[in-house]
């Protein structure tokens, strides 16, 4: 499991204190622990937390760069739960990994709980041998669902990945029991042209996940029933609205949207993918994204010379998690480093997950 270190709550005094005075307290710590500390920084966070982050991007490539960090000994995740997991799985021994705001956690991850996973693999058990299963986790998973796939000869995949990551499994094992995102799942399954026939998806709350004896024995592929509740907000008649309001307009979704989202767009990709398409389209290009509102707003303000949209339009697509962490939270975590909010992952859930994780810097180059 995942242990916190004693103190996790940010003080009272800290939330009191004004954002600039936050600022000057982060940025001192920062110049006094120079090289020793990095502090990494999802792409969603806080307008205001972003600029203090060593580094900006994707929770793996984050924990990689902080792993790869030489004199780093401390290293504060401005993210959620699952990602700093999965950074202090990849540190070295002497890092120490910090979540600013314990309370972040991420509900997709969340909906594919272990013991609902041991629980369906033991069901599908009975009717297909487990050695002809190959269990692939999204990166965005607890430690321990990435544990249990590298336990069972499974892998880990990002979202710019996970078609190279089936083709592997399915050089493994004949079936692929994919968690938690059953959106990126089926995205991927139309990418590399599945028969929708052979595919099922399992939600756990239903006996043997809401399927027949005879379709788990068909089925090749088998996809958890999770979600991103940000990325499930966008709908085909967003885009549709979206390109009579704006003709010419150019669309980029996250493969977590729906697979009728998807399709209609003009590109879809990883949150780094999004990024760099912004940063490719000319001068005066009109761009509606399908990703969380602060990285959208954030785009909008990088690019003056493009008009930046949310696809949306109102449902405000905000990850509430990765708006919990605050410059209260960072400056109170960075004044108290080494005795508040350090993510640590055991050691044996910690050598089963780094198997999944090797898996795929080795195999999906």
């Amino acid at each position: 499991m995942t242990t916190f270190a004693a103190k996790t709550l940010v003080s009272q005094e800290y939330k009191a204190l004004p954002p600039e005075v936050l600022k000057a307290k982060i940025a001192r710590k920062k110049s006094e622990w120079g090289k020793k500390l990095v502090i990494l920084m999802h792409h969603y966070q806080r307008k205001e937390i972003v600029p203090f982050g060593d580094h900006l991007g994707d929770s793996f490539g984050l924990s990689q760069k902080a792993a790869a960090e030489v004199e780093a000994r401390h290293i504060v995740f401005c993210g959620v739960h699952f990602m700093a997991e999965s950074a202090d799985i990849l540190a070295r021994p002497e890092q120490h990994v910090y979540l600013p705001n314990p309370y972040a956690g991420c509900p997709m991850a969340d909906m594919a709980q272990i013991e609902d996973v041991f629980f369906a693999w033991d069901e599908i058990s009975r009717l297909v041998p487990a050695d002809e299963i190959t269990p692939v986790s999204y990166m965005n998973s607890a430690a321990v669902l990435k544990a249990f796939c590298g336990k069972n000869g499974g892998i880990v995949c990002t979202s710019s990945n996970v078609t190279k990551a089936f083709n592997w499994a399915l050089s493994q094992r004949p079936k692929i029991f994919f968690f938690p995102d059953e959106n990126l799942g089926l995205n991927a399954a139309r990418m590399l042209k599945y028969d929708p026939a052979d595919i099922i998806v399992w939600d756990f709350k239903k006996e043997r996940g809401g399927n027949t004896p005879e379709q788990i024995k068909k089925a090749r592929l088998i996809l958890w029933k999770g979600y991103c509740h940000v990325h499930t907000n966008f709908r085909p008649e967003h885009i549709e609205e979206m390109r009579t309001r704006h003709p010419g307009v150019k669309i980029v979704v996250h493969p977590e949207c729906i697979p009728e989202v998807v399709e209609k767009a003009d590109a879809f990709g990883s949150t780094n993918f999004i990024v760099n398409y912004v940063k490719e389209q000319p001068p005066g290009s009109v761009i509606a994204i399908g990703t969380e509102l602060n990285l959208v707003s954030r785009l909008a303000d990088e690019h003056p010379d493009k008009k930046i949209l949310d696809l949306s339009g109102q449902t405000c697509p905000i990850c509430v998690n990765m708006f919990r962490t605050t410059l209260a939270d960072l400056a109170f975590t960075l004044d108290c480093l080494g005795e508040v909010n350090e993510i640590i992952v055991e050691e044996d859930i910690k050598k089963d997950a780094l198997l999944a994780l090797n898996r795929m810097l080795e195999f999906l180059k």
